[in-house]
């Protein structure tokens, strides 16, 4: 348990910074599952369409600093390889 009133005020912070962050999280896993069942499906179009949708929801996470740049980076990467390989 935190004593100081700053401690109190960080824990109330990080638990509402937490459930904001998850969602997030969570909005993104849901577009990179999109893009992935529309590869295994083989649908080109809805594919590129999904994947245009995730890369801008990751780049939007790692702006506001809830994933790393880096990570961002590989998940939009293995995304856009995942697609292109479609015919």
């Amino acid at each position: 348990m935190p004593h100081h009133k700053s401690a109190v005020k960080r824990v109330r912070q990080t638990k509402v910074r937490t459930q904001r962050n998850k969602t997030k999280i969570t909005m993104v896993k849901s577009a990179i599952k999109k893009v992935r069942s529309a590869v295994e499906a083989g649908d080109k179009s809805a594919a590129t369409n999904a994947l245009t949708n995730a890369q801008s929801k990751i780049a939007r996470l790692a702006k506001a600093g809830v994933i790393k740049p880096n990570t961002a980076a590989r998940k939009t990467s293995r995304l856009a390889s995942a697609v292109s390989k479609l015919s």
